[in-house]
């Protein structure tokens, strides 16, 4: 078997590509505008990995991917993610951003209080930018100041994290869902 191996998927949103190895999975990418610009992307990112098919521990787990873009409540959070040669700061805020459950969200600044780094919000904001592991590490549950959008590094911006919020109906703390009123 080779060191990673990758394969697209579809979801309600698109084609995702999975890229996996013996310690977990260590990327999964939104989609791009084809399918096969996200093959591509991927295959960048994970120079060498081969397409091959998922075993059963990944094609459960691009299951439930397609159940989360489709509006259930799975938080991924049991799914294995191999995190070798990711800093430890990005490690601790993707630990801290996989406790964000579905349809939940927390500030730039909240997270970084929760890390015991008050005024590193950049620098969570920065660490979730390089994250590999997009909604299994929920960086689009993560706002700016003041339920502001913020950044999103995957395919479509910051329109793909609105429209990630919007299937989860996303609420910003206790306030009602950000998109009750769209409804």
């Amino acid at each position: 078997m080779p060191s990673v191996a990758v394969a697209l998927f579809d979801t309600p949103i698109g084609a995702c590509g999975l890229a996996w190895g013996p310690s977990g999975i260590t990327g999964l990418l939104l989609p791009s505008t084809t399918p096969q610009r996200t093959l591509a992307t991927l295959k960048r990112r994970h120079t060498e990995a081969i397409e091959s098919e998922p075993p059963p521990g990944m094609r459960q787990a691009m299951g439930r991917v397609v159940a989360l873009l489709g509006g259930g409540a799975d938080d991924l959070g049991d799914l294995p993610l191999d995190m070798a040669g990711v800093p430890e700061f990005h490690r601790r805020v993707y630990v801290a951003a996989r406790r964000i459950a579905p349809g939940h969200t927390r500030t730039y600044g909240e997270l970084a209080v929760e890390l015991g780094e008050p005024g590193a919000a950049r620098a969570v904001g920065q660490a979730l930018g390089a994250n590999p592991f997009a909604v299994i590490v929920p960086c689009h549950r993560v706002l700016a100041a003041g339920g502001r959008g913020g950044g999103f590094s995957a395919p479509g911006g910051v329109d793909t994290k609105l429209r990630l919020l919007e299937i989860e109906r996303a609420r910003i703390g206790n306030q009602p869902s950000l998109f009750d009123a769209a409804s």
